[in-house]
């Protein structure tokens, strides 16, 4: 089974599993924002921190233009 799946790919290209740091970063990003991961743990590896950083932002364009255009409510003073 496992030499059938590997016909399927391209050749010359493999696949390598997801490390455990990028799920476990990609689970912490998913369920609570940044600031607050860092309030309730005193020390962070600088390699998770950055992992839970790059995970807590939003993959697809659609999301980015969301964020991106996001309307607090709050009046626009520019004059």
């Amino acid at each position: 089974a496992a030499a059938a799946a590997l016909e399927c790919l391209p050749f010359g290209k493999t696949q390598s599993p997801e490390t455990l740091l990028d799920v476990a970063a990609r689970k912490v990003a998913e369920k609570w924002p940044f600031q607050r991961v860092e309030e309730r743990f005193e020390r962070i590896p600088e390699p998770v921190q950055r992992k839970i950083v790059y995970w807590s932002f939003p993959r697809s364009e659609k999301e980015i233009c969301m964020y991106s255009s996001f309307n607090t409510g709050a009046e626009d003073y520019t004059a």
